[in-house]
């Protein structure tokens, strides 16, 4: 017990001096790294990744992939500006690249580096279902969760090490503890940690889609397509890094009709057709 509430105050400890405000849930968050340290980093990286893909240019498919993220990015400068957050925005180097991959993915890294892959856009289907994945990779750089993620893991190998230190001269407990700890503190902690930050990026997503004049309720559509696609399988929640299809869907679905209203903030009343490509 001693050391389960050492290991708590050490987290608290921690926590409390390195943390930062997510500007959309209000909420304190870890930030062991500052933006400084992570986004030139992320840059670099972002510059390999183009250096070694095909990046298709000048294309329709390419052309509105950039139109898509620069509205998103104009919805969130909004957004922030009207919430009291002027200047969040000042060090993102908004760049938009679409790569020729039959991967099903898209990201946004740190600072507003973002990779659309050729092999998502069937199942995007439409310019507002790429708006959909737009809103949601970009929420996730904007909320910081690359910044949080690597917080988290510098705290789990703190816990380690201090777990090791804590019970070296008990080769029974220590052996208990480090055959323990990983699964324990994955699926107890960084699993479920992971986890809420794809449900906040799903709702920050749909209201930046919303505010930017896309119809939210494509999100829900997209996951449908996204869940087909799987042929209806995937890991089971509480080991997985993402909710199952079926909690994204109903949860996009119940934010449609907030992300509406959101958005009337901004005097957006109507949305832009599909767009279909």
């Amino acid at each position: 017990m001693k050391l389960k509430n050492a290991f708590i105050l050490i987290a608290f400890v921690v926590f409390c001096l390195a943390c930062a405000t997510n500007p959309f849930t209000g909420k304190k968050t870890m930030a062991f790294v500052s933006n400084n340290q992570l986004f030139p980093t992320a840059f670099a990286q972002y510059n390999e990744v183009l250096t070694e893909n095909k990046v298709i240019k000048g294309t329709a498919d390419a052309e509105m992939i950039k139109r898509v993220g620069q509205r998103i990015a104009v919805a969130a400068e909004r957004y922030l500006n009207a919430n009291g957050f002027e200047g969040y925005l000042k060090d993102y180097k908004w760049e938009y690249s679409l790569i020729e991959s039959e991967q099903i993915n898209a990201w946004c890294m740190p600072g507003g580096k973002i990779a659309f892959y050729t092999g998502i856009l069937p199942i995007a289907d439409n310019e507002t279902g790429i708006a959909a994945i737009m809103g949601h990779e970009v929420a996730h750089a904007l909320a910081n969760h690359g910044q949080q993620r690597m917080s988290a893991a510098y705290l789990q190998q703190g816990l380690a090490v201090a777990g090791n230190v804590a019970l070296s001269k008990d080769q029974q407990a220590l052996g208990i503890f480090n055959q323990s700890f990983g699964v324990v503190s994955n699926v107890a902690g960084m699993l479920p940690f992971s986890r809420s930050h794809e449900t906040e990026a799903d709702k920050i997503g749909v209201y930046l889609m919303a505010i930017a004049g896309y119809n939210p309720d494509e999100a829900a559509n997209l996951w449908e397509r996204m869940k087909a696609n799987s042929g209806g399988q995937s890991t089971p929640e509480f080991l997985s890094t993402h909710p199952s299809n079926d909690s994204r869907i109903e949860n996009l679905k119940a934010l449609a009709p907030k992300a509406k209203e959101e958005a009337k903030k901004y005097g957006v009343t109507s949305f832009r057709p599909l767009g279909d490509f």
